[in-house]
């Protein structure tokens, strides 16, 4: 292990979880990018923050970190073997524990952030398997092969779906052929309900859900639809078609007052839909191809939307009611974002962190530094925590401390 801790110098829930709750997951306590911290700082030294620790030898991977009030939980490839691994918020390594075979072909490494509810542990390897194991010791509870319990193909970079928990249920997409889109006990794995929808193949998406007029929806991306499904009962309600080259949808859709936005990559661009009052149908409302970032997701502040576009040319604020593209600049390269306090945090594909506080004319770069460990993609969304930045690049974690001194 190579750890060093530095003195001076990197898939309760509001809306998509019953109050008892505790969950760390994919992009936040709402799946939508932004963090409710506060007291962090508003601008960095010129070198970046203080770097506090970091873990090199996590294996290959594109996941982020899943972090409670004492723990951290992230996972890696390691000779095509997938590890979780937890450390103590000081970076001690805990425990590794092997959970079976991980994705070594094109874009090698795990895909899935590990969700971490009511004392447990949900994880989905590049192959369809689930696993769910104690949060304290790793101890196994159950495991599931999804493409083999609901016949169900592989796809070309792996299966990768951040997993989603609502109430008892835990939400997958094997992408069966009618088992599309399943609800499992998250407590014993076994099957609640399951979904035909279009019968397609599963998209990269990790799924979203929200209460609509006080019915509980379900919005995720199949290889060429957008579908909504009943939460409670499974009954597929509506379907768009979105379609892009290679049927890559990965990025997490979002619901504000009565509307869902989905957007993919590919040259694909966003689509507003506005439900219909009982949920059963939607309209389109708008669609633009500004904001298109295959894997990066995308934020809302203030009714607008912040991403960057696939080509890496530019970001992007577009207005949510619209879709006027508000303005665009080339911040850093493309990547992903989230934010916090009212500021964007983006994670280029080159390396670079960027500090931003958006204006109506422009993105208001902050600050900006490199991220000095880790290999292959910059691909791994950033993750905000108890006044903590969690940067993953590959085989490192790196955190930093943000808060205000």
């Amino acid at each position: 292990m190579k750890r060093s801790i530095l003195v001076i110098c990197l898939m309760s829930l509001i809306g998509y979880s019953s109050p008892a709750q505790t969950v760390a997951q994919w992009r936040g306590p709402n799946r939508d990018g932004i963090y409710p911290e506060t007291g962090l700082l508003k601008s960095w030294p010129e070198t970046g923050p203080v770097l506090l620790w970091h873990y090199d030898e996590l294996g290959e991977g594109h996941s982020s970190a899943a972090v409670t009030a004492d723990r951290i939980y992230i996972n890696g490839e390691l000779n095509g073997i997938g590890y979780l691994y937890s450390f103590d918020l000081d970076g001690k390594l805990l425990w590794k524990l092997p959970y079976g075979e991980e994705w070594t072909e094109s874009w090698p490494g795990v895909r899935s952030t590990p969700l971490i509810c009511d004392g447990k542990i949900f994880l989905m390897s590049g192959f369809g398997k689930v696993v769910c194991r104690k949060a304290d010791n790793g101890d196994l509870i159950w495991t599931i092969d999804l493409l083999k319990e609901f016949n169900a193909p592989n796809i070309k970079w792996g299966v990768t779906e951040n997993l989603l928990a609502d109430g008892n249920k835990l939400f997958c997409t094997p992408g069966g052929p009618d088992a599309n889109v399943i609800a499992l006990d998250r407590n014993t794995g076994k099957l609640l309900w399951k979904c035909a929808a279009k019968g397609e193949a599963s998209a990269y998406c990790s799924p979203a859900i929200f209460t609509h007029n006080n019915r509980r929806i379900l919005v995720t991306q199949t290889a060429s639809s957008i579908l909504g499904i009943d939460a409670g009962s499974g009954k597929f309600l509506w379907s768009v078609d979105q379609p892009n080259t290679w049927s890559v949808h990965a990025n997490t859709p979002e619901y504000i007052d009565g509307s869902v936005y989905c957007v993919s990559g590919y040259g694909k661009g966003g689509v507003m839909l506005k439900l219909s009052a009982d949920g059963n149908s939607v309209t389109e409302t708008w669609r633009s191809t500004s904001i298109g970032n295959r894997m990066g997701g995308f934020v809302v502040l203030n009714g607008k939307i912040f991403g960057s576009d696939d080509s890496g040319k530019a970001w992007y604020c577009t207005d949510w009611k619209t879709g006027t593209d508000m303005y665009s600049g080339k911040v850093t390269g493309k990547g992903n974002i989230i934010s916090a306090e009212g500021l964007l945090y983006l994670y280029g594909d080159n390396g670079e962190i960027v500090l931003a506080q958006p204006t109506p004319f422009d993105f208001g770069k902050i600050s900006a530094f490199k991220v000095p460990f880790g290999t292959a993609q910059h691909w791994s969304h950033l993750v905000i925590k108890n006044g903590r930045l969690y940067v993953r690049h590959g085989n490192s974690l790196m955190v930093y401390d943000i808060r205000k001194k």
